[in-house]
């Protein structure tokens, strides 16, 4: 599933394209009618999270690519695209995803300062948000959306490591201060996954997410499936202090 990093990526990879009227228009997503989209001026490109948001005169589209989906920028899908649409200086096609259609404000229906990628990212809003699920451990926190929109499970084992913090540890019972510190290390590794994806040296710069080793103590990372999202951790038993 692609985080907010790489839909950011993708925004910058549409941009030949705002201001550019769909000349055709067509797919397979349920629900959605892509005839529409035929003869409308795509006047922006916003994102949120892992949303890429295709706003059109009077409405929106919503594409999210969900587990398994992709984009194709001046080439075709294989089988038959979710969403294709045909400009005058190319096409987009996105394959396996989630195709919705907003006609409410973009603004009524988004909490833009949820965004890790975003200018508009409100950290104490964040804490508020974290405080209000005592119970929860920090590694489901960190892949709910409504809290940390765009973060997936790399930025999740990513940030937990650099903050030095188990991933099932306890929200209630985390000081606030180790909670600005993991929040800032998100926010810190985000930045970091844009710069390193855009010249496709992600992977090399990885400390824990699907790692070994331990490159501060040199022992065995554990891997185990965490929280109720059940999403694989990687984590470090000496350096990451379990709060609970």
């Amino acid at each position: 599933m692609p985080e907010g990093p790489s839909i950011i990526i993708l925004k910058e990879k549409l941009k030949p394209f705002k201001g550019k009227k769909v000349l055709d228009a067509n797919g397979y997503a349920k629900g959605f009618d892509a005839g529409m989209l035929i003869g409308k001026t795509l006047k922006d490109i916003k994102t949120w999270g892992k949303h890429t948001l295709l706003v059109f005169p009077k409405f929106a589209v919503r594409v999210h690519m969900m587990l398994f989906g992709s984009y194709y920028i001046n080439s075709s899908p294989k089988k038959n695209a979710s969403l294709h649409m045909q400009f005058a200086n190319g096409e987009v096609n996105f394959s396996i995803s989630s195709i919705k259609l907003i006609e409410e404000p973009l603004d009524d229906v988004y909490d833009w300062p949820a965004d890790i990628m975003s200018k508009k990212w409100d950290t104490q809003k964040a804490i508020t948000k974290l405080k209000a699920k005592p119970k929860m451990m920090i590694c489901d926190a960190l892949l709910d959306q409504k809290i940390f929109s765009g973060s997936g499970n790399i930025i999740k084992n990513e940030s937990l490591f650099r903050a030095r913090l188990h991933p099932e540890s306890i929200i209630g019972q985390i000081p606030e201060k180790k909670l600005e510190d993991l929040i800032q290390e998100v926010l810190n590794f985000s930045q970091d996954f844009l710069k390193w994806r855009k010249i496709n040296q992600l992977t090399r710069h990885l400390e824990a997410h699907e790692k070994n080793f331990c490159p501060r103590d040199n022992i065995a990372l554990h891997k185990t499936d965490t929280g109720k999202t059940k999403r694989h951790s990687y984590y470090c038993e000496k350096c990451q202090e379990l709060i609970d």
